[in-house]
């Protein structure tokens, strides 16, 4: 029996064109992206298509182009009748699980996201914090690493990605102490190209805006199974959801245990719906004996219904 988990990627995934495929293929995913437009009142599938880099790389603008893509996806997947038993996002992605499940309009979560992203731009200034991942360590290790660079200012564990990938955030200076602590210890370590200490209690300043962001938006129980990113554990009270969004921007990303819980319960079909493949990747470090696929374009999605057909036989 197939139980199939939807997951959702969160910033850093964007790329120039994406989605376009999927634009032009569906009526359902072109009618998202001209809905996002008319909703934030600017061209943002312009600058999705046809935009450059580093426009797309502002987190004003990617974090709303992310979810618009990965509705986009969510759409045509939904057109060619698959739907999933669960779901769950990374980060972000939290926003675009939660309108696959219910909980979420489309319409109410996309200016929930823009202004998301500015709080959280403008939680630290401009330049003076940043993430880096550290590859080849274990959870105590790197923590033991952030302890010894703290006293070149705060930084953090914050992404608890997959075996051997953990995010750290924090502070630039001591960003790169922990860095270059790493690499003295024959780990891998690779700054990230975001501008912001994301899921770091840097950011927890910013939890009044996103308590009144919240407050009045209209969250319903989710239709299926839905975990959360804090705790890796489901949640299904509008209030806890609530609560779990405010808190998710400056606590830990438990990714790897909210993966592990879906395949304990069951989740054997895990799809990477929308730009990247970054999720797909964890998943073959979290557990190679599990089906995974992403879906991003046309050949993407042809792969999936494939392989669908095949079980179906």
């Amino acid at each position: 029996m197939v139980k199939c988990a939807f997951i959702f990627p969160g910033q850093g995934s964007q790329y120039r064109g994406m989605g376009k495929e999927f634009a032009a293929m569906s009526a359902g995913a072109r009618e998202i992206f001209e809905e996002a437009d008319d909703i934030l009142g600017m061209g943002l599938s312009k600058i999705i298509f046809d935009g450059d880099a580093q426009q797309l790389r502002q987190t004003k603008v990617t974090q709303p182009a992310i979810l618009v893509t990965s509705m986009a996806a969510f759409t045509v997947l939904r057109e060619h009748g698959f739907l999933p038993d669960a779901t769950a996002g990374l980060s972000l992605g939290e926003y675009s699980a939660l309108v696959c499940a219910g909980s979420l309009t489309f319409t109410d979560a996309l200016p929930l996201v823009q202004k998301r992203a500015v709080y959280m731009q403008e939680a630290v200034p401009d330049g003076k914090g940043g993430m880096a991942a550290i590859l080849g360590l274990g959870p105590q290790e790197v923590a033991l690493l952030c302890k010894e660079a703290c006293h070149l200012g705060h930084v953090e564990p914050v992404n608890f990605n997959c075996p051997g990938q953990i995010v750290i955030a924090g502070y630039v200076e001591a960003l790169e102490e922990a860095c270059r602590l790493a690499k003295k210890e024959k780990a891998r370590a690779i700054m990230l190209s975001v501008s912001a200490p994301f899921h770091s209690r840097l950011l927890a300043t910013i939890e009044g805006k996103m308590f009144s962001l919240l407050k009045d938006v209209d969250i319903k129980k989710p239709s299926i199974p839905f975990v959360a990113n804090i705790s890796a554990c489901y949640i299904n009270e509008p209030q806890g959801i609530r609560d779990s969004l405010i808190k998710q921007v400056f606590n830990p990303v438990y990714w790897e245990n909210t993966i592990e819980l879906l395949i304990r319960d069951g989740y054997n079909l895990f799809v990477e719906v929308g730009p990247g493949r970054t999720l797909t990747g964890f998943m073959k470090k979290i557990n190679r004996d599990v089906k995974s696929f992403y879906v991003q374009d046309g050949e993407t999605l042809k792969k999936l219904l494939n392989h669908l057909e095949e079980i179906a036989l």
